[in-house]
Order: structure tokens, then C-alpha cells, then sequence
């Protein structure tokens, strides 16, 4: 029989508003744990959510740390919570949950397309989604969501930090490929924020984004036009 990875139930996402979200992320916070990876990185996942009118997709990609794909496993399934800035956990943690389920490797390493702490309540996607797996997770972002930073050089392996209202460090801004758009990278828990630096530069290649969060973003377009055909001029399918 396949083991499959369970989850903590950390809290519900049932008859949730503002104020109780924002009181559940206030109530996480001082459990956010960035100390230094205690093992060996050898299998790590990305993952990545997309959405299609009322229906959220969550895929989780499993590799290696020499890239090989070992495990793609995706579920989808209607979303009530609405598109809320600095709430999307709320929003797509379910549905991931339902896709964590299905997975039966364990990596040792989380990365999702998303923010870590580099959050206004240090609490994206990747922070809140380490209090129901126990994995360290590592969020990596196309854009910046909060804090300041210094544009780093033009150079792949180029970052600079990124802080907060207090000065404090929250992430980093890394060039992972040459002349091109960096990403914005924080650390979810259970890793600091230059082991996220140094993960988010080993698992990338070629390509702007990080291999564990590309790949899961690709199978994301091809799964989501699998499950949802696109409609052609006319509105048909």
C-alpha cells in the first residue's frame, strides 16, 4: 500500500472573514522558526496554483536534487474564498492541502510560487502552508509584495536583502539568470533567509524561475488546458 503525506489540522476554512483571518495570521506569527536546516537537501517540490473562473488547480512537483522528476500530483476543486491581497492563503491553501495528500514522497525542501515572510503579517503562502506540512519551505515570487530593496547587479547569483519598516531582513531579491527580471525570494520556516538564497540559486538552470516552482507552473498550464478546454472564437468549447 502507497503511504501518502497527511497534513496538521492547523485551523478550519470554514465561515471565514477579514477579521478572522487576519486574526489567524497574527496567531501563527511567533511560531515562524527560521533556524538552519538539520539534514541533507536531496529531494525538494515545487508548487504552484492556478485558477480557471470558480476552480482552483494545485500541482506539486517532486524532484531530485539532480532534477530528475520523481512525482507530479495535482487536485482542483471550486474556490469560495475571494481573491483578497495578502489573504491568498486563505484562498489556496485548501486545495493544495487536497493535492498535499495525494503525494507519496516526502521532500525535504517546500518551494512555492509565492511569498514567505516577505509579508505585511510574514505570512504568504509558503509560511502558512509550513504549520500544516512541517516541512522548511522557501516562497519564490515574480514580483514584491512588501518591503525595501536595492536592485541587485546585472549578473546571475547577484542579490541584494530585502527588509522591512524595521530594518529587518525578510528575504532576498536574487538575478538568477543574466539581465533579466530577478526574483524575490523569502524564507517560509524551518530555513533562513541565505539557505533560501542559496536553494532558490542551486535548483535554478537556465530559466528566470527556480526548476521546482518552473516545472510545477508548467504542468499547471498543461493540466489546467487538460481539465478546462480553451473556448474558441464563437464561446464554444
Amino acid at each position: 500500500m502507497v503511504n501518502k503525506l497527511d497534513y496538521n489540522h492547523i485551523h478550519d476554512f470554514i465561515d471565514l472573514d477579514y477579521k478572522k483571518c487576519i486574526n489567524i495570521q497574527k496567531s501563527l506569527i511567533n511560531q515562524i522558526s527560521l533556524i538552519p536546516l538539520s539534514k541533507e537537501v536531496n529531494v525538494v517540490a515545487g508548487v504552484d496554483l492556478s485558477f480557471y473562473k470558480e476552480f482552483g488547480l494545485a500541482i506539486i512537483v517532486i524532484i531530485d536534487k539532480n532534477f530528475n522528476e520523481l512525482e507530479v500530483k495535482y487536485h482542483y476543486q471550486e474556490i469560495e474564498f475571494p481573491y483578497i491581497p495578502g489573504l491568498l492563503a486563505f484562498r489556496e491553501l485548501p486545495v493544495f492541502l487536497n493535492a498535499w495528500k495525494k503525494v507519496t514522497i516526502r521532500p525535504d525542501i517546500v518551494f512555492f510560487d509565492g511569498h514567505g515572510i516577505a509579508h505585511p503579517r510574514k505570512m504568504g503562502i509558503a509560511t502558512h502552508a509550513s504549520f500544516f506540512i512541517e516541512i522548511p519551505t522557501i516562497g519564490i515570487a515574480k514580483s514584491k509584495l512588501y518591503g525595501n530593496f536595492d536592485e541587485p547587479g546585472n549578473n546571475k547569483g547577484d542579490y541584494s536583502y530585502i527588509y522591512d519598516k524595521k530594518d529587518k531582513k525578510i528575504g532576498c531579491v536574487i538575478r538568477t539568470r543574466e539581465k533579466t527580471k530577478p526574483v524575490f525570494v523569502s524564507p517560509g520556516n524551518f530555513i533562513t533567509i541565505d539557505e533560501a538564497r542559496y536553494f532558490a540559486l542551486k535548483f535554478s538552470t537556465r530559466y528566470k524561475l527556480p526548476e521546482p516552482t518552473r516545472l510545477a507552473h508548467y504542468y499547471s498550464q498543461k493540466i489546467k488546458n487538460e481539465i478546462f478546454p480553451r473556448r474558441n472564437a464563437n464561446g464554444k468549447i
